[in-house]
């Protein structure tokens, strides 16, 4: 079947899924929506040396020339982190981005069924997409919501991003039937904040735990994925109560300047860079490497 796939493996990422090796997934809209060059690739490299690191491989995921590629060469990241013009793919478009031979970066929702094409069962992010404050009149809800109801992928983020009705994400996630487990904790993260006030609904320990939990859910004909909400570390939080006020006038901002769909949380994100001075950026590359060194362990875990 992969063989009919448009599926291009590195030669690491080949070389590790033939031997059973712990592979984990990574998006590349960090690379090409996230930050400017160089920081990008920079970025991107330490982020899958967190992930060498704990004895597994990285797959950086992205649609170039008409293929998805799984793990990128140095070469090939550095060329999508100066490239302009790039697609931010979702499930919507990703087949488009391969028929057209556009260039494209993976969201979350894309990434996801990247990696179940792959054979990758643990994708690491910063924080999925959800629900959009004012959702009720604009329909704003990311694809991601959808993706993790129906792809089998376990997903480590540091819960939803912040700028986004939680609430509401929550609620949409358990509708559609989707496991979110608190990593060591009760309490649902709010990205760039270690806290939300609101509880997660599952809470477990450690990585084997939760490869366990999946390994369940396998055996008794569950699909779809499973959300890890993993808090960024304490030394690296910006505490939810300084990041209100930052994050009403970022929505404020963006509602005066008419941004919708796909361009709002781009644009939040860099406004928040300009109003924090940087700090939500820096907490921003602490959450991702903590989720890369947490997928690890599960995916590590999962081969055992």
């Amino acid at each position: 079947m992969m063989a009919s796939l448009p599926l291009v493996y590195s030669p690491e990422v080949e070389a590790a899924i033939a031997a059973g090796k712990p592979v984990v997934a990574l998006e590349s809209t960090i690379v090409t929506h996230g930050m400017p060059y160089p920081d990008n690739v920079e970025t991107a490299r330490a982020v899958e040396a967190e992930i060498r690191g704990r004895g597994a491989v990285p797959a950086t995921i992205a649609v170039l020339e008409g293929k998805i590629r799984v793990g990128l060469d140095a070469g090939t990241l550095d060329r999508l982190g100066t490239m302009t013009g790039v697609m931010k793919l979702s499930r919507a478009d990703l087949a488009f981005a391969l028929a057209t031979g556009r260039p494209g970066s993976t969201t979350v929702a894309a990434t996801m069924i990247c990696a179940r094409l792959a054979g990758i069962d643990v994708f690491a992010t910063g924080g999925i997409g959800g629900v959009h404050q004012g959702a009720e009149e604009s329909f704003d809800i990311s694809a991601d919501l959808e993706e993790l109801g129906r792809t089998s992928v376990i997903v480590v983020a540091a819960g939803a991003k912040a700028i986004l009705d939680l609430p509401k994400t929550l609620e949409v996630l358990e509708t559609k039937g989707v496991p979110v487990v608190g990593y060591g904790t009760d309490e649902f993260p709010a990205f760039w904040s270690r806290g939300s006030g609101l509880k997660a609904p599952l809470r477990l320990d450690s990585a084997a735990e939760i490869a366990a939990f999946q390994k369940a859910r396998e055996t008794i004909g569950i699909d779809g994925g499973m959300l890890v909400a993993n808090p960024v570390p304490e030394t690296d939080e910006i505490p939810a109560v300084r990041m209100q006020g930052f994050i009403a006038a970022s929505l404020a901002s963006a509602r005066d300047a008419g941004i919708s769909a796909k361009e709002v949380t781009p644009y939040l994100l860099a406004d928040m860079f300009e109003r924090t001075a940087g700090s939500s950026l820096k907490t921003n590359i602490a959450l991702v490497m903590n989720n890369a060194r947490l997928a690890a362990d599960i995916a590590k875990a999962l081969k055992g």
